[in-house]
């Protein structure tokens, strides 16, 4: 079970209504555009071209510019081998495989770009969602096209006020030693991969990416308290989100819902993560809606399992790590 207070703690977070505000701004204008041009599926798309906006909240200008079109480009070219996926006819392997790449990948992106928020997370979300929803279009200009426009206007909306208020940083990006990160999450990624796909469940991405995100942390207390924040936060955040999905909102309310959503859970996330998931959890299952609607009690078993074996992986990860190679007391 988590321990100590630390799972309740609240940390400073300077600049976080910055950050949400933009992160709004970048999600609602391109899905409504979506929405408005007649076509509500291509928001899957365009969601996850928007997230380049919450690259960089701690860099200014150029650094941040540099970061964002990096993180922008990675997200295009996910969504777009997700849809490639998609259109050969998604199988079990093809869906373990990929997000096997793309964790791997990405992370080494994340550690020579030194992304923050840092790791592969917002990419494996990408290729899973994308490569598991049905084929939303013929072409892959479809979503190479609106995932790409979408990031890019996520980078035009996060400097936009840089350039305004003349704020300038390094441009030279630091990047960390790569390390040995990548192949902790390669193990998490196949372990629980195997496992969402063996339990017959229908988002086996989700304990994906419940894994990549609870290895996420710099050391072991930091990736077990994230294990629990990830599963606890998840399974409380259901709650919100039953009864959201039961309102049957439609595409333009919908939208509007998951912008506020977006914009309290950038308020909140670098506070604490388990109190983010009580957002996070209602915007991305509301965001799969839009992309391709299903029975919502299935989406809720789903969520809360899938999400509760990548915890549970990721803590067995922990501690195996911790006794095969303890981490030296400061």
């Amino acid at each position: 079970m988590p321990a100590g207070p630390g799972f309740f703690q609240l940390r400073d977070t300077p600049g976080a209504h910055r950050v949400a505000l933009r992160a709004g701004f970048s999600v609602a204008v391109p899905l409504l555009l979506c929405i408005a041009l007649g076509h509500p599926e291509w928001t899957l798309y365009a969601a996850f071209g928007a997230f380049t906006s919450l690259y960089g909240r701690n860099h200014i200008h150029l650094p941040r510019a540099v970061m964002q079109a990096s993180a922008g480009a990675a997200l295009t070219l996910t969504v777009v081998a997700g849809a490639t996926v998609a259109r050969a006819g998604t199988t079990d392997l093809s869906l373990l495989l990929g997000c096997l790449i793309v964790v791997v990948l990405g992370q080494l992106v994340a550690e020579r770009q030194d992304w923050h928020p840092p790791g592969p997370i917002f990419l494996t979300f990408a290729f899973g969602a994308v490569a598991s929803a049905p084929p939303l279009h013929d072409s892959l200009w479809v979503p190479a096209a609106v995932a790409g426009s979408t990031a890019l206007f996520g980078v035009i909306v996060g400097n936009a006020g840089a350039v305004v208020r003349r704020q300038r940083g390094d441009a030279s990006p630091s990047p960390r030693p790569v390390s040995g990160h990548a192949i902790r999450l390669a193990i998490g990624v196949l372990i629980a991969g195997t496992a969402a796909l063996a339990s017959g469940l229908g988002h086996p991405y989700w304990a994906i990416v419940a894994v990549v995100a609870a290895l996420a942390g710099a050391d072991h207390a930091s990736r077990s308290m994230r294990a629990w924040h990830r599963v606890l936060g998840t399974l409380a955040g259901l709650i919100p989100a039953a009864i959201l999905l039961s309102l049957s909102l439609g595409p333009v309310r919908t939208v509007l819902v998951v912008v506020v959503l977006q914009v309290l859970t950038e308020l909140v996330v670098g506070r604490n993560y388990a109190l983010a998931l009580l957002c996070i959890t209602p915007m991305a299952l509301l965001m799969g809606q839009l992309g391709a609607h299903r029975p919502v009690g299935d989406l809720l078993l789903d969520r809360g399992a899938e999400t509760a074996i990548g915890g549970a992986v990721a803590l067995a990860m922990i501690v195996v790590e911790r006794r095969w190679r303890p981490q030296p007391s400061s």
